[in-house]
C-alpha cells in the first residue's frame, strides 16, 4: 500500500546517526524507524530510545525487520555492510563517500546493480529547495565560462564530528562529494580534475568541464570560521549566479530526502542520486589525487 510507512533499519550510533538519521526516519510519515544496530549495543540503545525503536542484536537481525537500510557509519563499514544488505534485497540509503576508496565504492555500486535494489545518497544539500532552484537557473544559463566555489568549516579542529576517518582522509572525501556533485551538475559534466594541497588541512581542486568551462573548488574542515561556508559563483556571458548556504535552514532538507527515498522504495526505482552517482563522484575525487 502506498500509504504504509517504509520500514527502515538504521546502522550506526554516532553523532550523525543520533542527530539526523534516526530523527529523520522516526519523524515519518513516509518512514518508520524499524530498528537500530551498531557494534556497541549500548550506543544503539541510546539512539533508539527516544523513538521507542528496537535494538537489533545483529546486522542480520536488523535485515529481517526492515524493507530498507540507512547507513550512518564510516565509509569502510558502509562499503562492507551495504553489499550484504543489497544481497539481501534491501533498499539502501547511503552516506557519502560511498566507500573508503574507489574499490570499496565500486563494490557497493556493483552490488546495487547486480541485485537490482533501490539506492539513494544522503547528499543533503541536493534536497533543499534553494539548491534545486539554483540548479534550475544554472541549467538555463548560456555561456558559463568558469566557476569559483568553496566548502569550509572547522569541525575537524575538535568536537564529536572530528572522527577518526575524517581526520585521516580530510575534506576531500567528506566535503568533496557535495561540492563536486554541484559543480558537475551546475557547470557541466567534469571531464578532468586535479588537486593540490593537503586534504587534512586545505585542498584546492581545478575541474575542466565538457563544455570548456573551468571551475575551482576550495575544501577544508580545519579552518576557524564563525559558520560553515558553502558558496558557488558562476561566471559567463550573463550576470553571475551565486549559490550560498549561509542563510539556508538545513532542516528543510530532511523531509524531502525522506519523502523521495520512500517513494523510490515503493516504486522500486532509484532516482538520479543513486549508488552509480556516488561511484562517479568517488572516481572524480580519486583522480584529483593522481
Amino acid at each position: 500500500m502506498t500509504d504504509t510507512p517504509v520500514r527502515v533499519g538504521l546502522v550506526g550510533a554516532g553523532p550523525w546517526a543520533r542527530t539526523m538519521h534516526a530523527r529523520m526516519l522516526a519523524a515519518g510519515p513516509e518512514t518508520t524507524l524499524a530498528g537500530v544496530w551498531a557494534r556497541r549495543p549500548e550506543a544503539a540503545a541510546e539512539v533508539a530510545a527516544p523513538y521507542g525503536a528496537p535494538v537489533a542484536g545483529s546486522f542480520e537481525e536488523l535485515l529481517d525487520t526492515c524493507d530498507a537500510v540507512d547507513f550512518a557509519v564510516p565509509p569502510a563499514v558502509q562499503a562492507e555492510l551495504a553489499v550484504r544488505a543489497a544481497k539481501a534485497g534491501k533498499a539502501l540509503l547511503l552516506e557519502k563517500p560511498l566507500g573508503p576508496d574507489l574499490a570499496g565504492a565500486r563494490a557497493v555500486a556493483d552490488a546495487v546493480a547486480e541485485h537490482g535494489v533501490v539506492s539513494q545518497l544522503v547528499l543533503t544539500k541536493r534536497y533543499h529547495p534553494a539548491t534545486r532552484d539554483f540548479l534550475r537557473r544554472a541549467a538555463a544559463l548560456d555561456g558559463v565560462r568558469g566557476a569559483r566555489s568553496c566548502y569550509l568549516h572547522g569541525a575537524f579542529l575538535g568536537g564529536e564530528l572530528a572522527t577518526a576517518w575524517r581526520l585521516e582522509h580530510g575534506a576531500l572525501l567528506d566535503l568533496g562529494p557535495h561540492l563536486i556533485d554541484l559543480l558537475d551538475e551546475a557547470v557541466g559534466r567534469i571531464v578532468s580534475i586535479r588537486g593540490t594541497g593537503d586534504p587534512r588541512r586545505w585542498i584546492e581542486l581545478t575541474c575542466e568541464h565538457e563544455n570548456g568551462a573551468v571551475s575551482q573548488a576550495s575544501l577544508s574542515g580545519a579552518v576557524k570560521l564563525p559558520r560553515v561556508r558553502t558558496r558557488i559563483e558562476l561566471f559567463g556571458t550573463e550576470d553571475e549566479l551565486v549559490y550560498d548556504t549561509a542563510e539556508l535552514d538545513h532542516e528543510e532538507c530532511w523531509p524531502v530526502l525522506r519523502r523521495e527515498f520512500a517513494a523510490a522504495v515503493r516504486a522500486g526505482r532509484s532516482g538520479e542520486l543513486d549508488a552509480a552517482r556516488g561511484l562517479r563522484l568517488q572516481e572524480l575525487l580519486t583522480r584529483a589525487l593522481d
